[in-house]
């Protein structure tokens, strides 16, 4: 079991090596870009990675505190769920007005997998091979969609 503060270090130097691994790869529109802290333009949407001590998943979030808005944004993914599948080469689950994980009500459109453990630094290469090509994904089908969302900003 770690400490708080060793925990903390762990997560932190996983989150540097993922980004130091990503640092190479541009976006989809040939750009420098920060994977882990990825923006897409809209306040209350992100697109979010995260990994604890027995799963990780990455997700597009929307967290705007009106859930009709918040709704909005949701029914508009959808539109694009083909479009989206497409690039993922997969489904993701879909979460309407689910809480995170401090009580928030939040729309979730995710992925997840597990066993795994950012504690563990043999379950590295499976996390980055989970995010890696899930985030380039992510940014392609943002790129290609994004200007949709513009009447809901």
């Amino acid at each position: 079991m770690y400490s708080k503060e060793e925990a903390s270090k762990l997560k932190q130097s996983f989150w540097t090596t993922f980004g130091q691994y990503m640092a190479s790869v541009p976006s989809s529109e040939g750009m420098k870009i920060n994977w882990i802290n990825y923006k897409t333009g809209f306040k209350h949407l992100y697109f979010k990675m995260d990994a604890g001590k027995k799963e990780a998943y990455i997700a597009i979030e929307i967290n705007h505190p009106d859930m009709g808005i918040q709704e909005l944004f949701f029914e508009q993914f959808k539109e694009f769920k083909k479009i989206l599948e497409g690039y993922l080469n997969e489904t993701w689950s879909w979460k309407l007005h689910t809480e995170d994980e401090h009580g928030k009500i939040i729309s979730r459109i995710y992925c997840q997998i597990d066993p795994v453990s950012v504690f563990n630094q043999a379950d590295w290469p499976t996390l980055i091979s989970f995010f890696k090509p899930r985030i380039i994904a992510l940014d392609e089908f943002w790129n290609m969609v994004k200007d949709s969302f513009e009447a809901l900003k």
